[in-house]
Formats: structure tokens, C-alpha cells, sequence
């Protein structure tokens, strides 16, 4: 299946909200970084919930033909990355979120909401 990378994004944010995930940003990378186009930053309110989200993106992604290239975090779950390439999500705790701040070190980024 083909797919943009911001409709990525947009699918994953939405699996995220089905979740109950919560803060649920787009940071659009594209003119500011050559790491990936954008990245979806999220919260869960513990560990077992951040860890329902990432397996509720992983999954519904996959059922449209979406792998992701590599995950990590699972184990801790206080921040799981999915790397889809041109995406890379972000799943975290509150506390997580807070102390890596991604959303302060890419500043200069565009956001867009998802609810």
C-alpha cells in the first residue's frame, strides 16, 4: 500500500487517540531535518497504557500493510519509538515526555493537533 507520509502520521495519531492516548502532536520535520519528515509525540498515563498505544498503532498500521522498520522501548514503555522511515512515533509517559521535551528541541517544527 502506498501512502504519504503525513497520511502516515495523521493514521498513526488517530490509532494513538483510539487508545485514549493524550497531547497527541504531528511535528512536521520536513523543512528543518533529514531524520524523517515527521514525528508523532504522545502520551499514555503509565507504562502498561503507553505500551497498549504503540501496539494499537503497530497493529492497525499493519493491517493496512504498514511495518514498522524497528521499535524500541517496550520494555520500560516510559517512551516506545516506532520508526516508520519518514515517521518515527513517539509513545511516553507524562514524566518521560517532559524530561526529553522533543517538542522544545524541534521548536521551530509546524504542529498540528490531533483529538
Amino acid at each position: 500500500m502506498s501512502i504519504t507520509s503525513l497520511a502516515l502520521a495523521r493514521a498513526a495519531g488517530k490509532l494513538a487517540s483510539s487508545k485514549k492516548a493524550f497531547d497527541i502532536k504531528i511535528l512536521n520535520l520536513k523543512e528543518i531535518s533529514s531524520v524523517c519528515d515527521y514525528f508523532i509525540i504522545c502520551t499514555g498515563s503509565v507504562d502498561v497504557h503507553v505500551k497498549a498505544i504503540a501496539n494499537a498503532i503497530e497493529r492497525g498500521l499493519r493491517d493496512d500493510g504498514i511495518r514498522s522498520s524497528h521499535r524500541e522501548g517496550m520494555e520500560g514503555a516510559s517512551w516506545v519509538l516506532l520508526d516508520y522511515f519518514d515517521v518515527i512515533v513517539h509513545v511516553f509517559t507524562e514524566d518521560a515526555r517532559q524530561f526529553y521535551a522533543l517538542e522544545k528541541l524541534w521548536g521551530d517544527a509546524p504542529v498540528e493537533d490531533i483529538e
